[in-house]
């Protein structure tokens, strides 16, 4: 079975006041944390879609396929048909976001199983049944992703194939604990 990741680091980070995935949280920077939690050597491809140079870079020297994505301002769904566009060939791909400072590649290794365990599956990584990111989607919806425009993620094609999704446990509920201001970099 092939298995793709796509790590979206497209976000402008409004909320955050700018790009936030330079941040350190406990001294290693949200970009970094992301790429070892997902390491590229787990799939088959695995790409990172930004419009930070040094993101890329960053992304291209750690094994990633570093793409470019010029239309970020339009939302998630351009960095999400980007990233499919390079992993078209696959049978799953993982989308992962890059502001969950907590998230471990055991998790990772636990989605992977699972979706090879039942790859008609929507695997996604959750807490106490609360439905988080990643997902990992098989290559039958792969056309509903591509098909997302604007600020719409996948979230609404796991909506619509509600029947498919399987929750996968997460080792502890700050793994689905993302970033959003820079309060949040320092947990109360």
């Amino acid at each position: 079975m092939r298995l793709g990741a796509v790590l979206l680091a497209s976000g402008a980070g409004r909320r955050f006041g700018g790009n936030k995935l330079l941040a350190p949280v406990e001294g290693v920077p949200l970009i970094q944390r992301a790429l070892e939690a997902v390491p590229a050597e787990l799939f088959c491809r695995a790409a990172v879609c930004s419009p930070y140079p040094e993101v890329l870079a960053l992304a291209g020297e750690r094994g990633f396929l570093p793409l470019y994505n010029h239309r970020a301002r339009e939302g998630i769904s351009t960095s999400i048909c980007l990233g499919l566009s390079a992993l078209w060939d696959m049978d799953g791909v993982l989308f992962a976001v890059c502001d969950q400072p907590y998230l471990t590649i055991n998790s990772i290794i636990h989605m992977i199983n699972a979706f090879r365990d039942s790859p008609a599956s929507v695997c996604a990584l959750a807490w106490a049944g609360k439905r988080g990111n990643p997902v990992l989607f098989p290559a039958e919806l792969f056309p509903a992703l591509s098909a997302l425009t604007g600020d719409t993620g996948g979230s609404a094609v796991i909506k619509a194939h509600r029947d498919r999704l399987l929750l996968v446990e997460a080792g502890s509920p700050a793994e689905l604990r993302d970033v959003d201001c820079p309060d949040d970099l320092f947990p109360a």
